[in-house]
């Protein structure tokens, strides 16, 4: 089994773990084909209820409407 030689510093590793950091990026949202509300993709629209050109689930419409 390896072992380490030296012991890498905190400063090294952290340096290292902020690059990391700097490529991570928050998801794109797409717009939904039926209501053209936002959505992330690959999931069910939170205000129709659509994914694919199918109704997957009822959303309960607010007592306004």
């Amino acid at each position: 089994m390896a072992v380490q030689k030296r012991r890498q510093s905190s400063a090294r590793r952290d340096s290292r773990r902020a690059q990391w950091m700097a490529s991570v990026k928050q998801p794109q949202a797409n717009r939904c084909q039926k209501c053209g509300e936002p959505r992330l993709p690959h999931r069910v629209c939170l205000a129709c209820g659509d994914y694919g050109g199918k109704t997957v689930i009822e959303v309960a419409k607010p007592e306004g409407e």
